[in-house]
């Protein structure tokens, strides 16, 4: 069983720079590429239960976002961001690490170790 899970883009340099980070601290990791493999409403709902950020940091308010027409406001709560993402998996920020009960957004970079060692 590995010790932490990382939900990746190959195509992020911040999510490349996690899995580095975790080879380099000899930390089992499960890598889960999430645009292949989308994480379902349930799924989501579990890791914002567990994520130490404000659920509505795991939304990117990037270009696509505003392409949408979509507006922050509308995603602050758990439920609205699962919703969102379930839709739109592309805008979940990468790289997320989990490991038990706990789950951060590695960013900026210098979080994850921080998370990895404890």
């Amino acid at each position: 069983m590995s010790d932490v899970t990382i939900l990746h883009n190959t195509a992020c340099s911040t999510s490349r720079h996690a899995l580095d980070e975790a080879s380099s601290a000899g930390v089992e990791t499960e890598v889960v590429q999430y645009l292949k493999k989308p994480l379902d409403h349930a799924e989501l709902l579990d890791l914002l239960g567990k994520l130490e950020d404000p659920p509505a940091e795991l939304v990117r308010k990037d270009g696509f976002f505003k392409a949408q027409g979509l507006e922050a406001d509308d995603y602050v709560t758990a439920e609205a961001v699962a919703d969102l993402l379930v839709d739109h998996p592309r805008l979940m920020q990468r790289p997320v690490l989990i490991r038990g009960d706990r789950a951060i957004i590695g960013r900026p970079k210098d979080r994850v170790a921080e998370f990895l060692a404890h």
